[in-house]
C-alpha cells in the first residue's frame, strides 16, 4: 500500500509513522526511546548520534512492516536545540536542549545587544534560555575551542535530515524558536545576526513546512529499506507538526498538547507577538500562516519525575488520583522543575508541594500534579485570550491527554469542552501529512483525519468554583516559590 511517512525527533524518544494515500489512518508506527543527560543541575543535552542511531532503527521497522512503496518523508522534533557541527560536519559537543537553563547571561547580553523591543518586533519573542540563540553565545564563552570549530548550527530534527539527506535545511515554524528569525518575514534576520556576531553562513536555508529539501541518499535508502530519492519535505517543529495532523490551523481552533512539555497552541491571522513577550509568537508549520504559543516545561515531566521519586507507575498513581476531589484538598504543586516558561519566564524558579498537612498523602499530592500542570496551562491561556484568541473548545493531544483523569480535571480548571484529536499520533504524524504535500499527494494538509474529533469532558459548572480558587491560591505562590 503506498504511504507516507513521518518521524518526530522527540525528547523522550523518536517516532515514526507511515500514513495511508489519504492521510487518513496510521498504518505502522514504531519508537526508540532516548535517555537524557543532566551534567548539571538546570542543563540537559543529549548526543545528536543517539538521535540518528534511533531514526534508522524506527525508519527500518515501520519500512519492515509494509510492502508498499513510500512517497514522501517528513521531519518534526523538538524545539529550540542546538547541534554544533565543525567544517567535516562532526558533532563538537553534546547538544543543549530545548529545556537548558545554563545561558541566562547570553539571554541579557541578546537584550542589550539588540533591544528588547526590537527583538519583540522581530523574533516575536523575548531571549529565554531555552532559545538557540543564547546556546550559540554561551558556546563562544564558556567553550572556545569548540567555538573556533563551529561551522553549522542545525536545530534536532535538520541534524537527522542533514544525516538522511545531506542538505541543510530547516522549516520557518522551527527556525522561529532560534531567535535568529524575522518571524513575519519567514527568514533569517540580518538585523539579528549582525548584532550578535552570528555568521549566517552558519544557518540552514528556511523553507515552509510541505516544502521538499532534498532527497533520501542511496546508502541510507538501502539500508532503511526505502527508495532511494524519497522526498524529504521540511516538516515543522514539534507543536506545529501536532497542530497539523490534529487540524488545528484555522484562528478558530485551539490544541493543548500533554507531552514533557505542555504546550498551549492558537493559530493567529497574521504574525501577533505579545508585547510582554509571556507567550510565543511563532510561525505555523503551513505558509503564510501563524501562532501564539504557551508552554509549560515540566507538564508530563512533572508526573514522570513524581512516579520515579516514589517508585510507582504512572497508571496506578493517577488511578488513586481520581479518587480525590477537585482541589487536592488544598494541597497546590508548583510544575517549575525545570524553571518556568509561560507566564514568569523565569529559568531560576523551582517546583514545589505547597499546603501539605499530616492528613494528605500520595494520592493528593499525584492529584496536585496534575491540577498544577493544569493550572500552568490556563495561566497561559489567559494571556492568549487577551490577545483576541477565541474561547472554545480545545483539541487535546499527547500521552497525558489519553488520561481520563487528567482530561477531566483540563475541563474543569480550563472551563472549556476538550475534544480528542481524531488521530493522536502528535508530530509524526503531522509531518507525514507535510510530506504528503511536499510528494504531490494532496493541494493541502486539511484531511478527513483532522477534522472533527471525539468529545473527552465538557467543563462541570459545579467545580469551576472550586477550581477558581485554587488556581487563584497557585497563583499568589510564584513569587516566594
Amino acid at each position: 500500500m503506498e504511504h507516507f511517512l513521518g518521524l518526530d525527533i522527540g525528547t523522550s524518544g523518536v517516532r515514526a509513522v507511515a500514513v495511508d494515500a489519504a492521510g487518513e489512518r496510521v498504518l505502522a508506527a514504531a519508537t526508540v526511546p532516548l535517555a537524557l543527560r543532566v551534567p548539571r543541575p538546570g542543563w540537559t543535552e543529549q548526543d545528536p548520534e543517539d538521535w540518528w542511531t534511533a531514526s534508522r532503527a524506527v525508519l527500518r521497522r515501520v519500512a519492515a512492516e509494509l510492502d508498499g512503496p513510500a512517497r514522501g518523508l517528513g521531519l518534526s522534533g523538538q524545539m529550540h536545540g542546538s547541534v554544533f557541527l565543525d567544517a567535516a560536519d562532526r558533532v563538537i559537543r553534546p547538544a543543549l536542549l530545548w529545556n537548558d537553563q545554563r545561558t541566562a547571561a547570553q539571554s541579557a547580553e541578546i537584550a542589550a545587544a539588540v533591544g528588547g523591543e526590537r527583538l519583540m518586533a522581530i523574533a516575536g519573542n523575548p531571549p529565554l534560555t531555552g532559545f538557540q540563540a543564547p546556546k550559540i553565545l554561551w558556546l563562544r564563552d564558556e567553550e572556545p575551542e569548540a567555538y573556533g570549530r563551529l561551522r553549522t548550527v542545525l536545530l534536532p530534527k535538520d541534524y537527522v535530515r542533514l544525516r538522511l539527506t545531506g542538505e541543510r535545511a530547516t522549516d520557518a515554524s522551527d527556525a522561529s524558536g532560534t531567535l535568529l528569525l524575522d518571524v513575519g518575514a519567514r527568514r533569517w534576520s540580518a538585523v539579528i545576526l549582525d548584532a550578535l556576531a552570528i555568521d549566517p553562513d552558519w544557518l540552514p536555508r528556511v523553507y515552509e513546512g510541505p516544502e521538499p529539501t532534498g532527497a533520501l541518499r542511496a546508502e541510507v535508502a538501502a539500508e532503511l529499506g526505502l527508495p532511494a530519492g524519497l522526498p524529504v519535505a521540511a516538516g515543522g517543529g514539534d507543536n506545529a507538526a501536532a497542530a497539523v495532523g490534529a487540524g488545528v490551523i484555522d484562528p478558530a481552533t485551539l490544541l493543548v498538547s500533554l507531552g514533557t512539555s505542555g504546550v498551549s497552541f492558537a493559530p493567529t491571522a497574521g504574525f501577533l507577538p505579545d508585547p510582554t513577550g509571556r507567550v510565543h509568537a511563532f510561525a505555523h508549520a503551513l505558509p503564510d500562516r501563524y501562532h501564539l504559543m504557551a508552554v509549560t516545561l515540566a507538564a508530563g515531566g512533572s508526573l514522570s519525575w513524581w512516579s520515579e521519586v516514589v517508585g510507582e507507575t504512572v497508571g496506578r498513581l493517577v488511578e488513586e488520583a481520581a479518587a480525590v476531589a477537585p482541589g487536592a484538598e488544598g494541597t497546590t504543586f508548583l510544575p517549575y522543575l525545570t524553571g518556568d516558561r509561560t507566564p514568569h519566564m523565569d529559568h531560576e524558579v523551582s517546583g514545589a508541594f505547597v499546603g501539605l498537612t499530616a492528613r494528605h498523602g500520595r494520592a493528593e499530592m499525584t492529584r496536585a500534579v496534575l491540577e498544577g500542570v493544569a493550572f500552568s496551562l490556563r495561566d497561559g491561556l489567559a494571556i492568549m485570550a487577551g490577545l483576541g484568541v477565541p474561547d472554545g473548545p480545545a483539541r487535546a493531544v499527547g500521552g497525558g491527554a489519553r488520561s481520563a483523569v487528567w482530561t477531566r480535571i483540563l475541563a474543569d480548571v480550563l472551563g472549556r469542552p476538550i475534544v480528542r484529536a481524531t488521530v493522536d499520533e502528535g508530530p509524526a504524524f503531522g509531518a507525514a501529512l507535510l510530506a504528503r504535500v511536499a510528494a504531490g499527494g494532496a493541494a493541502d494538509t486539511v484531511t478527513a483525519a483532522t477534522a472533527g474529533g471525539a468529545p473527552a469532558a465538557d467543563p462541570d459548572p459545579a467545580v469551576g468554583p472550586v477550581y477558581d480558587e485554587a488556581f487563584a491560591r497557585y497563583t499568589a505562590l510564584y513569587p516566594g516559590s
